[in-house]
């Protein structure tokens, strides 16, 4: 097992399990619901935080493992690895390194079980929680959003990593325009000099309800899966081209 490997391969789920578990003896009233919102932020940016340190260790051990990657890799600027361009550059990369080694196939990823899995683990962790109490419209509005999000809205080819969808809102476009620009608020506290509560002009705006945690967690739980299993491609390949 190469250095990073372990905590590439590990799942950004242990994060929610953690979380909830954190707030289960804070009962279910109303008093409860501003803890509630402040235990989701900390989730959240625990999961994409969790998610940015993942990108970068991807990048030094294909760095560790090829040289001529190292020497194009040492003349670039790795930033936080939190934009939608960084994840699809590093995806990139990985999926360049398999193919110098052998073939990528994209078939060998389960795109149907991915997207499943990813809905079914925040519903289990999240049901009966008093987090979803709390966000008890969020939450039926996620399951009600992920219904329309399809296979073809990510790795459609080894250049995409999650697609552009004309005529509906794609992962790629809940990502890009509702949870990185979350990301950034909370991580650079934007919102400290705002007022706590959103307008309501953007209430009633029908792109307001993909601003919603339980998707969000659902999105970064699917890129993780996607991460995951590709790198164990590469981690296949190298073996290969070791042996």
């Amino acid at each position: 097992m190469y250095k990073h490997s372990e905590f590439i391969l590990s799942s950004t789920t242990e994060i929610l399990e953690t979380g909830i578990n954190a707030c289960a003896g804070i009962g279910e009233g109303i008093e409860t619901y501003s803890v509630c919102d402040y235990i989701m932020q900390s989730i959240f940016l625990k999961m994409t935080g969790f998610q940015e340190q993942k990108m970068k260790f991807i990048c030094w051990e294909l760095a560790s493992n090829d040289y001529e990657y190292r020497r194009g890799f040492s003349k670039t600027i790795l930033g936080e690895c939190s934009s939608f361009g960084e994840k699809q550059s590093i995806y990139k990369d990985l999926v360049g390194q398999i193919e110098k080694y052998g073939t990528f196939d994209i078939n060998s990823l389960d795109k149907t079980q991915i997207l499943s899995t990813a809905k079914t683990e925040v519903e289990n962790l999240f049901s009966n929680s008093n987090l979803m109490y709390s966000a008890q419209y969020n939450f039926d509005e996620f399951k009600k959003i992920w219904g329309t999000i399809k296979v073809g809205d990510f790795v459609t080819d080894p250049n995409t990593l999650m697609a552009e969808i004309n005529g509906r809102v794609s992962l790629k476009k809940i990502y890009t325009d509702h949870l990185y620009l979350h990301r950034n608020r909370i991580a650079h506290n934007s919102q400290s000099f705002q007022k706590n509560l959103p307008r309501l002009q953007s209430l009633i705006l029908d792109n307001y309800r993909y601003e919603n945690y339980f998707l969000w967690f659902s999105v970064l739980i699917v890129l993780d899966k996607v991460f995951i299993d590709i790198y164990k491609d590469y981690l296949e390949a190298l073996q290969n081209k070791i042996y």
